[in-house]
């Protein structure tokens, strides 16, 4: 049989899982903690006091043989235990694929201290029964997958190569530059570090923003799903995922929790938009640390997060592909987490269109500023989750139709938004000529557009060469600001043909100084002003023109246009930004974002030392040097999903489909 390990401890009135003594070493994984308030269900590394249980899951055996020590770059998948002396080992419960039908969360009750029982997230899935033994396991363990897939394997080689033994053939070597880090770098990096946050002794994250002078910090203290991706990619980068690792579980053991606004829950599957770690008092002076998470009930308008979801899915995908440690996304409780993220997004309502819709404030831009309905960010990072959830379910009969449903939305996705979305000069020029109240298939415009609607900015604006995306699309709506995020991860996930890829950054390079500046990177373009920004931001003091969600420059989302660059072969890009960046951002304290036109001034309520600009910059710098890594992070066209139309499959006059457009775009 396969035996797996469980060892139960009790410090500070906790139930936690522990593998026994191996070698101390980052690369282990993190040992396991739950908490005992409600029913939270998170892992965390306490302290290493336990005694040993082994529970048995599947009959299939595999070897076990000798192992080779590994270097501190991510989770490798194998382990040198000590050869002094051959004590029994255990090895923790999240290991190999053969445990997919079994869950290792655990649900305590409050004032209940005893082990109550194995259950699979979200409780449709099928659980067999435990059986518990103890063994003696050989000094060599190696941890063994399914036949014909392999993890990366890495030897210690000194400081500057480690050599990849297969990652699906997708990074063949890595070869760590030896140059000497700045010391913005140096400081960026002391920065990063001093903001992470603890859990039961494990790093777990980092807080929004680490201004030692700020007296207010309100939700700044806490760990934001959005904000600590970039924090994540740069520790992946570096070669430790073991915080990341820690993130992801977490978070993923928030998800089932209900939270209310005028006693009414959001849809299970919800991830918070952040967490804080809290001390609570116990009996006897002891004290205890809990999560606390936050839905949007505390949250400043009350609005739930649509795209912490899509983002953890998103990490994931990135955690396997950097670290080789695939076990993670293969456990059962994390293919339930996908399954229920997926399952919120793809739910059946009332809306005609593929995109995703959603509520104004439900993204980055988290405050009203019209961008309620379809905004392009989330449609952006809609199709890259669904991409990633892709690669990462397990084939099985349970997710077969989750699977089918997941397609059929990405191929109707991609076409929605590259035919509808898309503007040039050329468009333009097309929708100035519209003819309006068209009725029937056969109508050209289809969402009844006016041509009043071309702003005079833009008919101005718009270079000769290059294009965009469009911020939102709804019936007699068309938002024509440039919402930088959704356009480089339309790049990242070629959610845009590649000729639409190629035009955006042509026309970053062509709108230089409108959406760069001498701070990259505007958050969209143009500001509103006036009338127009009372009426549509409710007269929001701290979204005033070129300030914050409304034409600030966000120095966070220099590495998504770093990666999008990359992608595209335009790194000269990427680093004329870089640059214009490390100039100003450590002598600045790192600021949330900057104010004007241009980008000159720290912003007017911006928080010094925030994380993600710290992150952001850190990661766009290791991106350049590590190109090898960076090409596993976005994704190339998928011409399959132009294959798969739903349409066909109908045989109703009704249905009209434009798939043969869709085609004749990618070809370059």
């Amino acid at each position: 049989m396969n035996s797996i390990t469980l060892m139960i401890m009790k410090p500070c009135s906790r139930i936690m899982f522990a593998a026994a003594p191996f070698p101390k070493s980052p690369n282990f994984p993190s040992n396991l903690c739950v908490s005992r308030l409600k029913t939270y269900k998170f892992y965390g590394t306490c302290s290493p006091r336990f005694s040993g249980v082994k529970a048995v899951f599947n009959e299939s055996r595999k070897e076990y043989s000798g192992g080779k020590r590994i270097a501190a770059w991510g989770q490798s998948r194998i382990f040198s235990p000590p050869t002094t002396h051959r004590p029994p080992y255990y090895v923790v419960a999240t290991l190999a694929s053969d445990i997919r039908n079994f869950s290792t969360s655990i649900e305590t009750r409050v004032n209940d201290k005893n082990f109550e029982r194995i259950y699979v997230h979200g409780g449709d899935l099928n659980v067999k029964p435990v059986v518990v033994e103890k063994i003696d396991l050989d000094e060599n363990i190696v941890k063994n997958e399914e036949e014909g897939k392999k993890g990366i394997e890495f030897e210690e080689i000194g400081n500057c190569e480690l050599k990849n033994e297969g990652l699906n053939g997708e990074i063949e070597s890595v070869e760590v530059i030896g140059r000497e880090e700045s010391e913005v770098e140096k400081e960026a990096w002391r920065l990063l570090r001093n903001a992470v946050v603890s859990y039961c002794g494990s790093p777990v994250g980092t807080v929004a923003a680490n201004d030692p002078n700020d007296k207010m910090p309100l939700n700044y203290d806490q760990v934001f799903i959005r904000d600590f991706i970039p924090s994540a990619f740069a520790f992946l980068l570096k070669g430790e995922g073991e915080i990341v690792r820690n993130f992801l579980l977490h978070t993923l053991q928030l998800q089932s929790w209900e939270k209310t606004v005028d006693c009414y829950s959001p849809g299970q599957g919800l991830m918070p938009a952040s967490f804080k770690v809290r001390t609570v008092a116990l009996d006897d002076n002891k004290f205890e640390e809990v999560l606390d998470p936050d839905f949007g009930e505390s949250a400043i308008g009350r609005v739930a997060p649509v795209d912490s979801g899509l983002w953890w899915i998103i990490l994931l995908r990135a955690y396997g592909k950097l670290t080789g440690d695939y076990t993670l996304q293969e456990r059962v409780d994390v293919q339930t987490g996908i399954k229920l993220i997926l399952n919120l997004c793809l739910s059946d309502g009332f809306d005609m269109f593929p995109s995703l819709l959603v509520t104004d404030g439900s993204c980055m831009i988290d405050r009203r500023m019209g961008i309620h309905g379809h905004p392009l960010e989330i449609q952006s990072l809609f199709y890259s989750s669904l991409r990633c959830a892709r690669e990462m379910l397990t084939p099985e009969e349970g997710s077969k139709n989750l699977v089918r449903a997941v397609n059929n939305r990405l191929s109707a996705l991609s076409f929605h938004i590259r035919e509808y979305y898309w503007v040039d000069l050329k468009k333009i020029n097309e929708i100035y000529r519209y003819k309006t109240e068209e009725y029937s298939t056969e109508a050209t415009n289809k969402f009844n557009i006016y041509p009043e609607q071309i702003p005079d900015w833009l008919m101005h604006w718009i270079p000769e060469e290059g294009g965009y995306m469009i911020g939102n699309l709804q019936p007699a709506h068309m938002d024509f600001r440039f919402f930088t995020l959704g356009n480089l991860w339309s790049i990242v996930s070629s959610l845009g043909t590649p000729k639409q890829n190629e035009a955006i950054l042509n026309m970053i390079e062509a709108k230089w100084d409108d959406l760069i500046g001498q701070m990259p990177l505007k958050i969209c373009y143009p500001a509103l002003k006036k009338e127009e920004w009372r009426i549509i931001t409710g007269s929001d003091p701290k979204n005033t023109p070129w300030s914050y969600h409304n034409g600030g420059s966000w120095p966070t989302l220099l590495w998504q246009f770093t990666l999008a660059c990359m992608k595209m072969g335009r790194q000269d890009l990427a680093k004329k930004a870089i640059d214009l960046a490390e100039k100003r951002l450590s002598a600045d304290h790192w600021p949330e974002y900057y104010d004007t036109k241009n980008g000159k001034f720290i912003g007017k309520q911006a928080r010094l030392y925030q994380t993600w600009s710290i992150a952001g910059f850190l990661t766009s710098k290791m991106l350049l040097e590590k190109p090898e890594l960076a090409s596993v992070l976005y994704w190339e066209e998928d011409y399959d999903l132009l294959e798969n139309c739903i349409c066909a499959l109908s045989s109703s006059t009704r249905k009209k489909c434009s798939r043969m457009l869709a085609k004749s775009q990618i070809l370059v």
